[in-house]
């Protein structure tokens, strides 16, 4: 019997309305790890899963017990979206529970200036998105282009990746990855 420790500790790190950033500040252990072993690309060890755990807080014989239903939902509104971001971008998922599901649909806002940071994303997967609004700088590897309304981009997310709003206005993207990053 395989057990998912990613898309469970996905699931539940966001019913308990916890940011990778956040469970990785109360638990001590980087968040890049977290991303890794959500993305399934790492294995924890079981001291690494109990630290992570405890973060939470959930013991290790009740994270391998729980089984939450999965989604059967097929539509949402606009104002069901849950916003997992914080601070200067916003990113607003279609469904709550991810749990057994190997995509995630984002709509990312923006502000100007916003940025995910210096050092680049990384992390197991796919991603693409298509720019709605704004101007929006995006580095894959050493090659960087800045994408405004109705432009794309697609790639294998283990190449290092970044994003940067252009410009006085706010940037709108719909994006999707595989697996659920977030």
């Amino acid at each position: 019997m395989s057990v998912d420790i990613g898309s469970r500790l996905r699931h539940l790190r966001i019913a308990h309305k916890l940011s990778q950033r956040e469970l990785a500040k109360r638990t001590g252990v980087p968040n890049s790890t977290i991303s890794l072993i959500e993305s399934n690309a790492s294995n924890p060890s079981v001291g690494a899963l109990k630290r992570i755990l405890d973060g939470i807080p959930i013991g290790l014989a009740e994270f391998f017990a729980f089984e939450p239903d999965r989604p059967k939902k097929a539509f949402y509104a606009a104002e069901e979206l849950v916003e997992i971001g914080k601070g200067a971008i916003s990113y607003r998922q279609v469904g709550e529970n991810l749990f057994g599901r190997s995509l995630q649909i984002l709509k990312e806002c923006y502000q100007p200036g916003a940025d995910t940071g210096k050092v680049p994303l990384v992390h197991e997967g796919e991603e693409g998105g298509i720019v709605l609004s704004g101007r929006l700088e995006v580095t894959v590897d050493d090659e960087r282009r800045i994408l405004g309304p109705g432009d794309a981009y697609y790639f294998e997310s283990r190449r290092p990746h970044r994003f940067r709003c252009i410009g006085p206005v706010p940037c709108e993207v719909i994006s999707a990855c595989t697996p659920p990053t977030f």
